[in-house]
């Protein structure tokens, strides 16, 4: 028996809800269950009930046995001191307030049917499954799972745009250094992503904006600080930048004590460092406002026009120093353009939104849902579950219901778990 399986039989009265009794026999007539509450303090806020004829306004408590009221530690908590009513499954202690006033308990066990109990265990208490609803997924119909999957992804953005918040607060407001800081880590991808957000946090922004007019010195900032120039090479391109740096270091007291080392292993040719960032410094270089841009830009057009880059002329004809490879235009890809549309510029425009008070959660929606859904392990399995994500939106909320919901067990705060137990009950 799990407490999220009592707080949905009480917040949906799935049990018997005439004729109930104290564990000390007064009569409980409910007239509301109160508000679920998901934070600290109790489950449920606001109920209205009468016990023994008695009228009561308050917060209701709900544990598996009474006695977890003191392995809580809630009688020493003033939050708790309003409670009218402890519903457990079990009654094996008397509780107490902190003015050691008895609290009414009501054990709930008596008012569930078996069949609720059987139907709760049978689809959820599964533990050799890939998630405990696999076998009934498919039967949940579509109104219900595109609902939830778009409240899904919202929850998603939300956590998303939190993040550009705390990132905001420490660069003093300034949206440009948090566009550049995101970016910058995004172009470094899974594997050189933490890098490269050493990197870009190594690097005040007004440098790199005084460095906007020449890629030159652009690439050699962002390579230096990425400790790419520090080995022994004769290319002449690479002594340029070199010497570029070494004058950009002395002038604005660059450090690099902090940056994380590079990743090439294991990467294809494309995606090396050396090749996004210069993908990196062309966006600079040829966009002195790139923010506005950013704000601006409404349509998937828009932006793989503002995203689509090429390497300096350098990368063309190499993937790292001093070694030549087959001449070839390296462009920034739509698919990679999707991916920072996704886990960068979305969000950044929803939390500027809110900063400025002006929703475009609609707006979002519609990005989002033109781009292309992402291919990984979680959206591949759904889809043979008969969960077939088209959209990013889509495919970001499967990743958020998996993560989120199915490997934490919270089915009963799903709306598919709970559409499966009222189908059952």
């Amino acid at each position: 028996m799990q407490e999220d399986f009592l707080h949905y039989i009480w917040k949906h009265k799935k049990f018997q809800t005439d004729a109930l009794l104290t564990s000390n026999k007064q009569p409980v007539l409910l007239s509301a269950v109160g508000e679920h509450n998901l934070n600290s303090g109790p489950d449920f806020f606001n109920a209205k009930l009468q016990i023994g004829g008695q009228l009561w306004a308050g917060n209701v408590e709900i544990h598996i046995k009474s006695s977890d009221w003191y392995v809580h530690h809630h009688e020493t908590d003033s939050n708790y001191d309003n409670v009218i009513l402890h519903v457990v499954w079990e009654h094996d202690a008397e509780i107490f307030r902190k003015n050691n006033t008895a609290i009414p308990t009501l054990e709930l066990k008596h008012y569930v049917s078996t069949d609720a109990v059987a139907a709760y265990k049978a689809i959820f208490n599964t533990t050799q499954q890939w998630i405990n609803c696999e076998k009934e997924l498919g039967s949940v119909s579509s109104f219900v799972v595109d609902n939830w999957l778009e409240r899904l992804y919202i929850e998603r953005l939300e956590r998303k745009a939190n993040a550009v918040t705390e990132v905001l607060k420490h660069n003093k407001n300034n949206w440009e250094a948090v566009l550049f800081k995101l970016l910058c880590k995004n172009f470094g991808l899974k594997v050189n992503g933490d890098a490269f957000n050493s990197l870009a946090n190594s690097i005040d922004f007004s440098v790199l904006r005084k460095q906007q007019s020449k890629v030159l010195s652009l690439e050699a900032l962002l390579f230096g600080q990425a400790q790419l120039l520090d080995g022994d090479c004769q290319d002449p391109y690479f002594l340029e930048l070199t010497k570029e740096y070494a004058f950009l270091k002395q002038k604005f007291a660059l450090k690099t004590q902090s940056v994380v080392a590079l990743q090439f292993f294991r990467l294809r040719p494309p995606n090396f460092p050396t090749i996004r960032l210069s993908q990196l410094a062309q966006v600079y270089f040829k966009n002195q406002n790139v923010f506005s841009k950013v704000i601006e830009a409404k349509t998937l057009k828009e932006f793989y026009d503002l995203f689509s880059v090429e390497t300096s002329n350098y990368w063309e004809s190499h993937y790292t120093f001093n070694k030549a490879s087959k001449k070839v235009k390296k462009k920034v890809t739509k698919a990679f353009i999707d991916l920072l549309l996704i886990n960068t510029i979305i969000p950044l425009k929803f939390s500027y939104s809110k900063y400025t008070g002006q929703p475009i959660e609609e707006e979002l929606l519609s990005l989002i849902g033109c781009i292309s859904a992402e291919k990984n392990t979680i959206v591949k399995t759904f889809r043979s579950l008969n969960l077939d994500a088209k959209s990013a939106l889509e495919s970001q909320a499967v990743l958020q219901l998996k993560t989120e919901y199915c490997d934490k067990n919270r089915c009963l705060q799903c709306a598919v778990g709970n559409t499966l137990l009222n189908a059952s009950i």
